[in-house]
């Protein structure tokens, strides 16, 4: 049995990184679109989540991809998986 089927499936997503001022954790942003029900315009929605980044090696602006994980504080329960794309300077 692999880790995967022991632990279940974990939700993957895949955001911009847009605040890292605190020790071990960034901000990402993730932005969806919603068709609307009635008009079938496409709307964007976005989610803010504050990830733990152990090594603090994200930066404000780049790509990165982050994982559900158990609550790791009152408002952090999703991890960096890795980063996708570096911002450029």
């Amino acid at each position: 049995m692999s880790v995967e089927n022991k632990r279940g499936r974990r939700r993957k997503t895949v955001g911009k990184v847009i605040g890292n001022k605190m020790q071990r954790t960034i901000v990402v942003e993730v932005v969806r679109f919603v068709k609307h029900s009635k008009y079938g315009k496409y709307l964007k929605r976005s989610s803010i989540y504050k990830t733990h980044d152990q090594n603090n090696e994200a930066k404000v602006g780049d790509k990165v991809e982050i994982i559900e994980s158990k609550p790791l504080s009152k408002t952090k329960s999703t991890r960096l998986h890795r980063i996708i794309e570096k911002a450029k300077p």
